[in-house]
């Protein structure tokens, strides 16, 4: 079954897609975009945090979703 088969609308082909098993790359691409939104939170509340215990906080937070990042 293909998106642009005729006959097949897009909800089909979702349902199709995602009933199937993930393939390795397909976790790593979903692996990679929770990273980069998590890491937007955690730049955002780090941005607006004032005091240097809740920055060292989200340091340590962003440290353990990417171990080489530099927030300042």
């Amino acid at each position: 079954m293909l998106r642009d088969s005729p006959g097949v609308n897009s909800a089909d082909f979702q349902r199709f897609w995602f009933s199937m098993g993930r393939t390795e790359r397909q976790r790593e691409i979903a692996r990679r975009r929770k990273r980069k939104t998590g890491l937007a939170k955690v730049r955002e509340r780090f941005a607006a945090s004032k005091n240097e215990g809740e920055k060292a906080q989200l340091l340590a937070k962003a440290r353990r979703m990417s171990p080489f990042i530099e927030l300042e």
